[in-house]
Parts: C-alpha cells; sequence; structure tokens
C-alpha cells in the first residue's frame, strides 16, 4: 500500500533483520522493543524473549550489570540510575518493613540520610556502630537484624574493612552481608569473592571513570540480585541506555585507570606525610605495594587557612564527587557528608581541616606541586 509523506516520512527504512556485526554494542537508544505477532508477545512473557521495555531490560543495561558482576567474581549484577539507588536495590534485596540493619558508621553521607531517614519512614531500623571492633556489630545484632552493611573502603577517612572477619561474623548470625566497593573497585578487592552476598558501586565514580554518567550498579548472589533487579523495575530505577554505554565504555580503562591513579595517590600521600603543615595523611599504605587505591585524605594544621587553600590549587578543580581521571578535591564537612549530624561529624574525626583528594592519572610530580604550592599559599602569617 503507498503511503502518503506523513507516513512515510515514519515509515520509510526497511526493517533490517540481517545481524550486523558489530565490535562494539550499539546504544539501543528505544522506550520499547516490538513484536512480530501476538504470538511473539506471549513469548516474551512465557521466557522465549529478551526485551519488552527498557526500564524492565535493555541490551546496554545489561551489558554493563553482566561486566561489573564478572570482574567482582559474581554470578549476576544488574546496572541502575545511581550509586544510592544501587544501595537502595541492594538493601530492598533484603530487607523489609520491621527488619534491622547494622551499618558501619562511617558510611558515605548519602548511605547514612538513606538508611537513617528514608528507610526509617518504611519502617526499616538501622544501628550505626564502629566496624573497627567487630563487637560493636555483634552487640548491636537484634532478633530482626538481617543485613550487615559496611565499605570495602571508607569514605572519607579511607578506614580499610577486614572483610573476612565481617563475613565470619555475617555466617555466624545468618545474616546477609552488603559492601560497598566503590572506593576499592574490583581491581583492588573483590567483597564478592571474600563471602559477601551484594556488592553495590556508584558506577557514576571508577567504573565509568570519566565524570560524565551518573550510575549504579549492584552484583552479588542470583536470588539476591534477581530481587534487586525487580525493586529497580518496578521504583523506576533504572540507568538510560546512554548513560549504560557509556559507563560499560569507561570500564574498559579501569585496570589502567587504577594504575595510573593509585601509584599517583601512593606517592601524593607520601609527600604530604612529610609537609609540616598537615597534621594527619589517610591512606591505607600498607595494604599492598603500589597503594590500595586513588583516594588521598589530609587533615590541614591549624596554621593553614582552609578556604584560601581551595582557592590556591590552580589546576586542581573542587568538586562534590570523586574518581574522573583529572585529580580533584572535596570538603567532607560540607558535601558528602553534610547529611551527617554535627556530633557524628565530630566523632568520626571529619572536620573542617579535612580535604578529601581523588588523585587523577596527570604527572604525580604536577600533582604533588600543586598541593604543595596550595599549603605554601595558605599558611596563615
Amino acid at each position: 500500500m503507498e503511503k502518503r509523506f506523513e507516513t512515510l516520512v515514519l515509515h520509510s527504512a526497511e526493517k533490517n533483520k540481517k545481524p550486523i556485526k558489530s565490535k562494539v554494542t550499539p546504544i539501543y537508544q528505544t522506550s520499547a522493543f516490538t513484536f512480530e505477532d501476538l504470538d511473539d508477545l506471549e513469548g516474551y512473557y512465557q521466557g522465549e524473549g529478551n526485551y519488552l521495555y527498557s526500564r524492565v531490560g535493555n541490551p546496554n543495561t545489561d551489558e554493563l550489570g553482566q561486566a561489573v558482576a564478572a570482574i567482582e567474581g559474581a554470578p549476576a549484577g544488574v546496572a541502575t540510575s545511581s550509586g544510592l539507588s544501587a544501595i537502595l536495590a541492594g538493601v530492598l534485596a533484603v530487607i523489609k518493613s520491621g527488619d534491622h540493619i547494622v551499618a558501619a558508621d562511617d558510611v558515605y553521607g548519602g548511605s547514612f540520610h538513606l538508611l537513617k531517614e528514608e528507610l526509617n519512614q518504611l519502617g526499616i531500623e538501622t544501628t550505626f556502630v564502629p566496624f573497627s571492633d567487630l563487637k560493636n556489630v555483634e552487640n548491636a545484632i537484634q532478633s530482626n537484624t538481617k543485613l550487615l552493611y559496611t565499605e570495602s573502603i571508607s569514605n572519607p577517612l579511607l578506614r580499610v574493612e577486614n572483610l573476612e572477619a565481617v563475613v565470619e561474623l555475617a555466617k555466624k548470625h545468618k545474616l546477609e552481608l552488603l559492601v560497598d566497593n566503590t572506593f576499592a573497585t574490583p581491581f583492588h578487592c573483590t567483597p564478592y569473592k571474600l563471602g559477601a552476598d551484594l556488592v553495590i558501586h556508584s558506577a557514576t565514580k571508577y567504573i565509568g571513570g570519566h565524570s560524565d554518567v551518573t550510575a549504579g550498579v549492584v552484583v552479588g548472589r542470583q536470588d539476591l540480585v534477581e530481587k534487586a533487579k525487580a525493586k529497580v523495575v518496578n521504583l523506576g530505577a533504572n540507568v538510560s541506555p546512554f548513560e549504560a554505554w557509556l559507563t560499560y565504555r569507561g570500564l574498559k580503562t579501569l585496570a589502567l585507570r587504577m594504575k595510573s591513579q593509585s601509584f599517583n595517590a601512593r606517592k601524593l600521600a607520601l609527600a604530604l606525610k612529610e609537609n609540616v603543615n598537615i597534621s594527619k595523611v589517610y591512606y591505607p599504605f600498607n595494604e599492598a605495594e603500589t597503594g590500595f587505591g586513588a583516594m588521598v585524605s589530609i587533615e590541614l594544621s591549624k596554621n593553614v587557612d582552609v578556604n584560601q587553600f581551595f582557592k590556591s590549587l590552580s589546576w586542581v578543580k573542587i568538586v562534590p564527587t570523586l574518581a574522573g581521571v583529572e585529580t580533584s578535591v572535596s570538603h567532607p564537612l560540607t558535601t558528602s557528608h553534610r547529611a551527617l549530624p554535627p556530633e557524628a561529624c565530630e566523632a568520626l574525626g571529619i572536620t573542617r581541616e579535612v580535604v578529601r583528594i581523588s588523585v587523577g592519572i596527570e604527572h604525580e610530580d604536577d600533582i604533588i606541586a600543586a598541593f604543595e604550592q596550595a599549603i605554601e599559599q595558605s599558611i596563615i602569617k
């Protein structure tokens, strides 16, 4: 049947049913997928087809979830719209109203707010305790506790979790364990292989690696990831196909980036450790020969003007996030941990003088020089 212009402009292209052997998965920037007839449609619901609607599933989002699961050594993974939505999906895969969580007291501020405020409104209670002494964790476990929640490397003071001991404690009490592995990345640590049940990433950070996406990933046990995926679908926490495609493209260079950034971070931490105008350097020096991650946090001495320090950083960008290939800094007290009560920040040691540095891939000498110059220019005379 001959089409008129208004119809032809929409339906002029012939459907290509031949497989195109693209080296890279194309971007399936579509909200929905088509079917030949009602039998074909019914086949999807009977498990014979892959895709229906991009909120439910898309080749790009599936590729990202599966890829992160593979490098974590986990059987399944699902991509989400952000790191926080990954945390939400992971927690709700285990927890329901009336259940209890024991979480590390030094988790990221956004995680703290989600667990303490938002989930509390849904009837889910969280007790925050220092995981540095697991007696605190054991003492906090209640009859309705279902989940332990921690980070492989804490934000922003870079405490390295003793995951083997936490896994042992979780198994002893028949609890699930969820680990946020954003800072360490699978390059340095694979919590699932150590016995964690679920692992989450803010893929916005090192998984994507270029500060141009917002995404998250949940990986882990098949049954729990299936429940997490149902939460992603039903709560609308899916990531867009293009964001998933960009994130997976970034993932391909994770090893190269982490080698360079971790090397530079260790060099910077060692240099700043010698600076008399820095009270403390936070970096897990002894975890590996080449360092452990690309984050360094410092506490400036009282004789350094904090605001002037940030003003004096020349080419180093001030941002509220981390993990891009460019070196950047943030101020945890007023950004990432702003949601924490002042007394909680004080107890953790997150003061006005604490600066979190996300080390990039520039030459290490230039990075060191930028910070040493900023400190020198900020000394109170």
